[in-house]
């Protein structure tokens, strides 16, 4: 097979589709009004801005005036904690040791600054929340908000919102789920979810970067971590980016319009190298079940036999043309290896283990030419 190079780091973030930038092209060509002026060349960037947000809303089953435009996921998830302590009363956060850094770093800032009770729950073996500790942990007195992604954006890890979200109601506490890695690629009825606050980042499903959305229920009164702006009403100041919120609109579109044959192509893809690594490596193991068809269909977490290279395996698969990670693209300059598989208890220093995640444009073709480059790559030393 001829040399190629590539992308299955999409977990990370994707190409910007065509179609998207087709949208958005104009929008930066001609629709360069502040959204906030009163004149007419702002009144046409607010109309936009506005459509978008109706379209966005449409797709989540909420009231348009639920969705907070941000820069992406990591000052939405930033936004809904610091809002839960400032202005709604909470002093104390439930979370995961797996949980992205933008909610743990957030949450220890907090704890630090605000004296505010940081709590977290256990994982199962299997990655999977221990619903029963967090159960314990809810019980105990005082205001709590629970942050747990939806899933794991390293092992592919679901939790069940429904569940997780019932027991918060049922305990008075707020419920706030990072939802960046399964936007897009689920549905989301947010009028019957039980979710505080879910948030979006579009470069995550071919829409650019630089631009997402913090939902927060409706009735939930809370202020800006921007100072300067009234904007987005008050809760986050800073002029629009009118052709990134575009953009993100109609990434979001492409996406829900299609999603049942994305599934069914992601799915496929990410079971053939499931069945070809098994076929080449006996003792090949799968981070979190991630193989399962009840883990996140776009991630596989593969721990691949010991091996001498397997300190360097990822450079030398970047060097036969395959972008994979070792874990968050927000974390890929740490030397201690995935906090996530530290956490759970994953993390084998004598094994390399490796993220491929898959999204709407790879191909078959690029799977086989990864699972032949892995094999030269943990090929027997001689």
């Amino acid at each position: 097979m001829n040399a190629m190079n590539v992308y299955l780091d999409n977990a990370a973030t994707t190409s910007v589709a065509p179609e998207v930038i087709e949208a958005m092209v104009p929008v930066l060509a001609e629709t360069y009004g502040n959204p906030s002026s009163s004149h007419a060349t702002g009144r046409k960037s607010r109309v936009i801005i506005e459509q978008s947000r109706r379209s966005i809303a449409a797709h989540m089953q909420c009231h348009p005036s639920s969705i907070y435009f941000t820069s992406g996921g990591t000052e939405a998830d930033n936004l809904a904690l610091r809002s839960a302590v400032r202005d709604l009363g909470c002093t104390r956060i439930i979370t995961s040791e797996a949980e992205h850094s933008a909610v743990i770093k957030t949450a220890q800032s907090l704890e630090r600054s605000n004296d505010v009770q940081l709590d977290l729950v256990r994982h199962l073996a299997d990655g999977q929340v221990d619903v029963a500790h967090l159960a314990e942990l809810l019980a105990k007195p005082g205001k709590s908000i629970v942050s747990l992604m939806h899933a794991n954006n390293e092992v592919a890890v679901v939790q069940d919102l429904n569940r997780v979200g019932k027991m918060c109601r049922e305990a008075g506490a707020l419920f706030h789920s990072d939802t960046v890695q399964t936007m897009c690629h689920y549905a989301f009825d947010l009028s019957e979810l039980p979710v505080d606050f879910i948030t979006c980042s579009a470069h995550k499903f071919h829409g650019p970067k630089g631009v997402g959305f913090l939902y927060i229920r409706k009735g939930l009164q809370v202020g800006g971590q921007i100072e300067g702006g009234s904007q987005e009403r008050a809760v986050r100041g800073g002029t629009e980016s009118t052709h990134n919120i575009v953009g993100l609109a109609r990434a979001m579109q492409l996406a829900y319009d299609d999603l049942d044959a994305h599934v069914h192509h992601v799915r496929s893809l990410k079971k053939r190298m499931v069945d070809g690594l098994i076929a080449h490596f006996p003792d090949v193991r799968f981070n979190g079940h991630s193989d399962q068809s009840d883990r996140l269909y776009t991630v596989l977490n593969v721990s691949f036999p010991p091996h001498p290279k397997s300190g360097m395996a990822l450079f030398l698969l970047d060097l036969e043309g395959v972008a994979c990670s070792g874990g968050s693209a927000c974390s890929s300059g740490a030397t201690l290896g995935s906090h996530v598989l530290r956490a759970l208890s994953f993390h084998d220093p004598k094994r390399a283990s490796l993220r491929f995640s898959f999204g709407r444009y790879n191909t078959e073709e690029e799977v086989d030419y990864a699972i032949d480059a892995i094999k030269r790559v943990f090929a027997p030393v001689k």
